[in-house]
C-alpha cells in the first residue's frame, strides 16, 4: 500500500502579486512582473525594476535573512571575487516567515538535455569551486539530514509511509547517516542543487549559474552527485546515455566517503519531493535510481 501525494504537505509556490507588493510596502519600488521563469519547483518570476532593468524574483519560505546572508549570499559574494558566473543579488528583504530576493538576470538559456561539451563545462564549473571557502569557517557546512528531517526537504516520514521499499531505502539512508558525519567536510563551495537545468549558456559559451539558494561549504564532489540525479530527471526526454555513463565512471572514482553520503542525501532528498509532489511512476523512477548506489 503506497501514500498518496495528497496526504503530503507540498512546497508552497511562489506568489509574485503578494511578493512585489511586500517588496513596495518595504522600500517603495514597484517591481512589474513579466511573466513566470521556466523550471523549477516552488517557481521564480521576470520583474521589471523601476530603472528598467528585467531581474528574478525568487523567495525562500521558512528562511531568515540572516542565515541566507551568512551562508548561500556570503558563498556568492566569493564566488564573484574570483569571477565565477553566478548572478548578483540586487535586494534581499525578510517578508513574515520568508526571504524575498531579486536577483540579477544572466543571459543563455539551460540546454535541453547535457551532451559531452557540456559536461565538459560543468565539470570546468565544479572544479573551480574546490577551495574557494577556505579560511572562511563563518560559512555554514552543508547539512545532509541522513538522521532527521530538512526544512521543508529531504523529509524521512514519506519514505517510511510510502511503501515497503521506500521504508527499506529510508533504512539505508539512516544507515548512511549513522557511519557518515552530518555535515560535509571540506572548503570548497558547493552549490547543492548542481543540475544541468541551472547552467545557463549562449553558443556553447557558459553564461551563468542560477538558483545558489542552498549553497554552503564542503566537498565540491557532492555537486558531481546532484548533477546525477539531474540528468536522471531527464532521461525521458532525451538525455544522451553515453554522457550519463560517463559521469556514473566518475562518480565510481569518488572516495566512498564522498559518495556514499552525498548519494544517500540525493536519494532522500529526491525521493521525499516525488512522494509529496509527483505522480506514482516518477516515485518508482527515483527510487531505482537510488537503489543503484545504496
Amino acid at each position: 500500500m503506497t501514500a498518496s501525494p495528497q496526504s503530503w504537505t507540498r512546497a508552497e509556490r511562489l506568489d509574485p502579486d503578494r511578493l512585489t507588493a511586500a517588496v513596495y510596502h518595504a522600500t517603495g519600488e514597484r517591481l512589474t512582473v513579466e511573466g513566470s521563469c521556466p523550471g523549477g519547483q516552488v517557481g521564480a518570476a521576470y520583474v521589471r525594476r523601476a530603472d528598467g532593468r528585467l531581474s528574478v524574483l525568487k523567495w525562500r519560505p521558512g528562511a531568515r535573512l540572516d542565515e541566507l546572508r551568512a551562508g548561500p549570499l556570503a558563498v556568492c559574494e566569493v564566488l564573484h571575487e574570483r569571477g565565477y558566473p553566478c548572478p548578483a543579488t540586487e535586494l534581499a528583504l525578510q517578508v513574515d516567515g520568508a526571504v524575498v530576493l531579486v536577483q540579477q538576470l544572466l543571459p543563455g538559456a539551460p540546454p535541453d538535455a547535457l551532451d559531452h561539451d557540456g559536461l565538459d563545462r560543468a565539470l570546468a564549473l565544479n572544479a573551480a569551486q574546490a577551495g574557494l571557502l577556505a579560511g572562511r569557517a563563518d560559512i555554514p557546512q552543508v547539512h545532509l539530514h541522513l538522521l532527521e528531517d530538512g526544512p521543508g526537504y529531504c523529509l524521512h516520514e514519506p519514505l517510511r509511509r510510502h511503501s515497503a521499499r521506500g521504508a527499506a531505502l529510508e533504512e539505508r539512508i539512516r544507515s548512511a547517516g549513522a557511519a557518515h558525519p552530518p555535515r560535509l567536510a571540506g572548503d570548497d563551495v558547493v552549490h547543492q542543487d548542481f543540475h544541468h537545468g541551472n547552467l545557463l549558456a549562449v553558443d556553447g559559451t557558459v553564461t551563468g549559474v542560477i538558483d545558489w539558494d542552498g549553497a554552503g561549504r564542503g566537498d565540491h564532489r557532492f555537486d558531481l552527485v546532484t548533477l546525477r540525479f539531474g540528468l536522471h530527471a531527464k532521461d525521458a526526454e532525451g538525455q544522451p546515455q553515453d554522457v550519463v555513463r560517463r559521469l556514473d565512471s566518475l562518480l565510481d572514482a569518488l572516495p566512498e566517503d564522498v559518495l556514499r553520503p552525498s548519494w544517500a542525501h540525493m536519494s532522500l532528498r529526491m525521493t521525499d519531493w516525488a512522494i509529496r509532489h509527483f505522480p506514482p511512476e516518477q516515485v518508482e523512477r527515483w527510487l531505482e535510481l537510488a537503489e543503484q548506489r545504496l
